[in-house]
């Protein structure tokens, strides 16, 4: 069978962020087209993605020999996979991302990776995260975030989700912390207490008085919101929701980072990776709606630290491989298209013959 013809963004190849935009060729992103600052969301799925079962190469000679028992039947068919114009099939529970796909707000980039070749997770997020090969303190994010033009007075250009700030946001330019709060509200006048005890404090001072800061506008951006309670959703999507709010105020951070675990799956991947794909779309549709306009000048660049082996194991999952899958979704993306240089499933044409 032929190879499914997608648009090159070179083999095994994939270059991330220049400030609020992606240097791919054959990307094209509507930042322009739509008034107001740029926002671009990076989503990083710690653990590696199996991109050959998120999208399914269905149609594809030798697939069903390889990968049968983490086969899903075709789209059209019961709890089938959802179509992406042949040959290619999306998880059923990515259903979110197939409409954005639909509606032309989603590129689905397939064997891609970076010029590592590690099946290490941490130097494969390391190099993920740094944008280098060599160790580096700072992240790729970061270092653009201190490219572009200075935040409004007392604003932070970037922003974690959750209790850790990644590589990703690390370095020089200023990225506030966002995690729901769980606790009572702290008094006005303890907080009042501890500035004036801080006052002299050359590097306690300054950082407290930022701290608190942010978390004013985020008090006053989220409201009632901003309190922790259990929800259907996930935690992750009531994170997404949040960080969505926060970017959709006009002198709201022009970049975001956050992350999701749960995909280093080495056995029994097929139901062990229900649930996270299930929480992946559903933050993803609740960034979405959450940003409201923004949407329209709005990137989210979704990577996996790298793919996993062709050939499923002995224990009903799969191992650490090289090429995956990412996503670029958002209303300045002019999606509804595969991309990449697929390869096809031939053994000549695998990594070390088990890898994209």
């Amino acid at each position: 069978m032929s190879k499914p013809h997608l648009p090159q963004i070179g083999r095994r190849s994939l270059l991330l962020g220049l400030g609020a935009s992606l240097a791919l060729p054959g990307v094209r992103l509507a930042f322009a087209q739509a008034p107001g600052p740029a926002r671009l969301v990076v989503v990083l799925l710690r653990g590696g993605l199996d991109g050959l079962y998120a999208v399914q190469p269905y149609a594809e000679s030798g697939f069903a020999e390889l990968r049968g028992p983490l086969m899903l039947p075709e789209p059209g068919q019961e709890d089938g996979l959802l179509d992406l114009g042949g040959r290619f099939g999306l998880h059923p529970r990515l259903a979110g991302i197939h409409a954005m796909f639909r509606e032309n707000e989603a590129l689905i980039l397939q064997a891609v990776a970076g010029p590592w070749r590690t099946r290490s997770h941490f130097d494969a997020q390391d190099f993920l995260e740094s944008g280098a090969e060599q160790r580096l303190a700072s992240g790729w994010l970061n270092r653009a975030l201190s490219a572009m033009p200075a935040p409004p007075a007392g604003r932070a250009g970037g922003l974690a989700v959750g209790t850790n700030t990644p590589l990703l946001l690390r370095g020089r330019a200023r990225v506030d912390n966002y995690v729901p709060r769980g606790t009572a509200e702290v008094p006005p006048d303890l907080l009042a207490r501890i500035l004036d005890l801080t006052a002299r404090d050359t590097v306690l001072g300054p950082s407290l008085r930022d701290g608190i800061a942010a978390r004013g506008y985020v008090l006053e951006t989220l409201g009632d919101a901003a309190r922790q309670r259990p929800s259907p959703e996930g935690q992750f999507a009531i994170l997404a929701r949040a960080a969505g709010q926060l970017m959709a105020v006009p002198s709201g951070p022009s970049v975001a980072a956050f992350e999701l675990g749960g995909w280093d799956t080495h056995a029994q991947q097929a139901a062990r990776l229900n649930a996270p794909l299930a929480q992946l779309d559903g933050g993803l549709v609740a960034l979405k709606q959450a940003l409201g306009d923004v949407w329209r000048r709005t990137a989210v660049l979704v990577v996996t630290e790298f793919g996993r082996t062709v050939r499923v194991n002995g224990t009903m999952g799969t191992d650490h491989g090289t090429g995956g899958v990412a996503f670029i979704l958002g209303g300045a993306v002019r999606g509804g298209r595969m991309m990449g240089d697929w390869p096809g499933l031939s053994p000549t044409n695998l990594l070390q013959n088990r890898d994209l």
